[in-house]
């Protein structure tokens, strides 16, 4: 068996043992990468000197497996989350040139100070904007199930690499389900936090009341392990949180007796695969088996959260990106005139087009005579997006359906249908509309493809503890997380 297959806390036991040692591992990786990334492209930047150091300085030091919870693990970082000296470009022809960050992000320090090594940076679509990773300036990431199929996005690069038993775990970002759709796509574990649980300094801005850092990996214990490394209060980041980070593998105990399940009839009518629904519906009797009281509910105004979303992230990301000038860091145009030609030609030539379109619509929606036609609506519709969550968790533990209404499409299949590609969201976005936490676990394959199907479960706000009691329930009673890709032959 290749190391590569191995959980976290079967490789730290193993360093325990002295059987490996975190060079092998860290080795095993790169190793790894070579054999599969000319048909993944999974990374952009490769941190092979300093990974390689830091292995051979934890080695001399030994481990403490009960001091750092993921000593010695190698960690793909998606390339919005900065890191220090080590080129961070969000995917973008913008930030081509910013090889040196000055500092690290709250979520990387804290990855460091539990002694996890970095590998690289993974590859995503520009600045997390889409759902495919076409959107990259630089390489088209694909699905290690079928190299033909997209790997969702934006955090696609972190889900295929995952996937492919490139590193045991990766970080993404996940502002409308960028960490969950990519996901259920390659049929890994991804977690969106509660918006606030994990600090976003150091997080590229998108949409900064939407972003939130999120762990993908192969299993539901190893996800809850590096949920309590990166998660806290940040002094760097007003938004996070001061909540007591639980110990979250405490609530991984197989019993979900008595436990309320939630099923929103709007998230399995139409416009959800056939497949998927019923992949869903097995996934919810295997909760009924084990104990759990499932009911139908609504959640009515879900079929407004793609406009709302797009309206609002939209908004926040033309003020977000207003920064990428040319002037301070990043591209800039060689033959401008004057300021203002310097700015355009700058920004013209350094955006792709699905970050020009969602910049054009948030200028838009922000200005003088349409803010409150429809900016302001948005917010009052995304209040009751929340109150519809909320009001159902006054009743219930948990709610449950598909992550996305589809398996993964083929590559070029919608990147010339914007308004198809935004559809992908729409059973993701409602959760990051209302800041709650969820996550996406492998349920199924699509007999028609093959291509892995997604459980998304949907907890209260700071209840990650309950979500990942039912995910683990669950994909102890299953076999779907053990299958593995064509590409890497790990998942």
């Amino acid at each position: 068996m290749s190391l590569l297959d191995l959980t976290i806390k079967e490789l730290q036991e193993k360093l325990s043992n002295k059987e490996i040692t975190v060079t092998e591992l860290t080795q095993a990786c790169f190793d790894r990468i070579e054999e599969t990334d000319g048909q993944v492209n999974a990374f952009l930047t490769l941190n092979k000197e300093a990974a390689l150091e830091q292995a051979k300085q934890l080695d001399e030091e030994g481990i403490d497996a009960d001091q750092f919870l993921l000593f010695g693990m190698p960690i793909g970082i998606k390339d919005n989350i900065m890191t220090k000296d080590l080129k961070t470009t969000c995917a973008s022809e913008f930030l081509s040139n910013f090889e040196d960050p000055l500092y690290d992000a709250t979520v990387i320090t804290k990855l460091k100070n539990a002694n996890a090594i970095n590998i690289g940076k993974l590859n995503m679509d520009e600045f997390a904007m889409g759902s495919s990773t076409e959107n990259s300036a630089y390489k088209k990431t694909t699905n290690p199930w079928n190299k033909d199929y997209v790997p969702g996005g934006s955090s696609g690069g972190s889900a295929a690499a995952v996937a492919a038993g490139q590193v045991p775990f990766a970080l993404g970002s996940d502002t409308g389900g960028s960490v969950r759709q990519p996901a259920s796509y390659c049929g890994v574990v991804g977690m969106k936090p509660t918006y606030g649980r994990v600090s976003r300094f150091g997080l590229v801005a998108f949409a900064s009341s939407l972003d939130q850092v999120g762990p993908l990996t192969r299993t539901v214990e190893d996800n809850a392990r590096i949920l309590e490394v990166i998660s806290g209060v940040d002094e760097m980041d007003p938004t996070s949180a001061n909540i007591d980070v639980p110990n979250f593998r405490e609530a991984l105990t197989g019993d979900i007796k008595g436990l309320k399940v939630a099923v929103p009839k709007e998230y399995l009518q139409e416009g959800v695969d056939e497949e998927v629904a019923n992949k869903i519906n097995q996934a919810i009797d295997t909760l009924k088996e084990l104990g759990a009281e499932v009911d139908e509910v609504s959640l009515p105004h879900s079929k407004y959260a793609i406009a709302t979303y797009y309206m609002l992230a939209s908004s926040e990301a033309s003020a977000n990106l207003a920064r990428f000038d040319g002037i301070r860091y990043g591209k800039r145009a060689e033959n401008a005139d004057n300021l203002i030609e310097l700015y355009k030609q700058s920004r013209s030539e350094g955006f792709g087009d699905e970050v020009k379109r969602r910049i054009m619509l948030g200028t838009f929606a922000l200005s003088s005579g349409y803010y409150d036609a429809y900016y302001k609506k948005a917010q009052q519709v995304r209040c009751l997006i929340t109150e519809d969550f909320e009001k159902v968790f006054e009743s219930y533990d948990v709610i449950v359906g598909p992550t996305s209404p589809t398996t993964a499409f083929k590559i070029g299949e919608q990147i010339d249908d914007p308004l198809t590609m935004y559809a992908n969201d729409i059973l993701t976005i409602p959760v990051n509309l209302a800041g709650v936490p969820a996550i996406s676990i492998p349920c199924g394959f699509h007999s028609d493809n093959n291509m892995p199907i997604g459980l998304q479960i949907i907890g209260k706000h700071f209840d990650e503890s309950n979500v990942y009691r039912v995910a683990h329930a669950y994909e102890q009673q299953t076999e779907h997380h053990k299958q593995k890709p064509a590409i890497g032959g790990v998942n």
